[in-house]
């Protein structure tokens, strides 16, 4: 049986190696760990988590709590995880939380403001993911006692869904005053909240200053393995760590992750222009082929989604033809939508590949 599936693994890659190799544009999920942060990982001096005792994972919250001029931060092992452990805590059951209609935790997170926190949704469209507290305000009701109450506020920066799109930070700004003003606590999915800070030039410290509570992926752009992190108050962490534990997140020897995380913190954030840079390369290119439908100039960071109606294909089947030529991208939010997202894994070589792929099915 090894001998068969060695084979076949041969076999496969001897095929792959005849389409040329993988230009993985599904998402930055697939960044692969750097050497610095395995050896990282390796060397990471550990302890039991769950006690509070990882001497590498409490390194990595308070340097994330330093970054972003909090008080406490917190290792959880996924975005969605963060998400909802926030949901929690600013929110009781048979309330709303108000988010943008495209949003992660609207679309990406099954439902779990629902199924483990009792909220509906209150969802607000924008054609570019970026909510204003006009939006938003027009959707509050005065209190009463027969109508849902709102909860929570949850914004996200940048807008996966709505091709990776920034938050001015005076428009983010003033939904906090705004909120706050109401009463409502605002929280931000954070994602990929160091691309928005390279494209505003800001730090995440200023951008992020007004938020109740931050929860930002180190998985993603950042390229660590596995992790996000919450950061917030000290009572907001404190809660936050209650809430992981009760839905399964507290883990033991962490540090052999967060080891990876720290590197990422540290040593990612410069280098995310040039994934910038990648993208509206890429965008400039796909705006020059037949049946492809985007405005280049909206590509703010390292997300290009576009239209394929043109093409006579759907998104999935776009995607299903130019992964014969191992290039790899997904459907986006519409029928005829596109995604392709730029990372440190796919260098501008590979993003040229993906356009010689793209324009020779094409002419086919």
């Amino acid at each position: 049986m090894y001998g068969a599936t060695e084979t076949k693994t041969a076999v496969e890659g001897q095929a792959a190696s005849k389409v040329g190799p993988v230009v993985e544009l599904r998402s930055d999920t697939f960044t692969k760990p750097t050497e610095e942060m395995r050896r990282a990982m390796a060397e990471a001096e550990v302890g039991d988590d769950v006690y509070g005792e990882d001497p590498t994972v409490n390194r990595l919250q308070q340097r994330a709590a330093e970054i972003f001029g909090r008080e406490a931060g917190l290792f959880v092992p996924t975005g969605s995880m963060g998400n909802t452990i926030a949901m929690k805590i600013w929110t009781r059951p048979g309330q709303d939380v108000i988010t943008e209609e495209l949003g992660h935790i609207s679309q990406f997170e099954v439902g779990a403001f629902a199924a483990l926190g009792g909220c509906s949704s209150r969802l607000v469209p924008s054609p570019d993911g970026i909510l204003t507290w006009e939006m938003i305000e027009r959707r509050l009701r005065p209190k009463a006692y027969d109508e849902i109450e709102p909860g929570l506020i949850a914004l996200e920066n940048t807008h996966n869904m709505r091709g990776g799109t920034v938050y001015p930070q005076a428009v983010s700004d003033e939904i906090c005053d705004g909120a706050h003003q109401r009463g409502l606590p605002v929280h931000l999915d954070g994602a990929r909240i160091f691309n928005a800070a390279a494209a505003l030039e800001r730090s995440v410290r200023e951008i992020t200053g007004k938020f109740d509570s931050v929860m930002f992926c180190l998985s993603k752009a950042l390229g660590a393995p596995v992790g996000s992190m919450l950061v917030g108050s000290e009572e907001f962490i404190e809660k936050a760590r209650l809430w992981r534990k009760i839905f399964g997140g507290g883990m033991r020897q962490a540090g052999v992750l967060a080891a990876a995380g720290l590197v990422a913190l540290e040593k990612t954030p410069a280098r995310l222009p040039e994934d910038h840079a990648n993208a509206r390369f890429l965008a400039e290119g796909l705006a020059k082929i037949p049946g492809i439908m985007l405005d280049p100039s909206k590509v703010q960071t390292n997300i290009v989604i576009y239209d394929v109606q043109g093409t006579g294909r759907t998104g999935e089947q776009f995607c299903e033809e130019i992964a014969k030529q191992n290039v790899r991208a997904t459907g986006a939010a519409d029928k005829y939508g596109v995604r392709m997202v730029t990372h440190y894994d796919v260098d501008r070589a590979g993003i040229e590949r993906a356009l010689e792929v793209i324009r020779a099915m094409r002419k086919n």
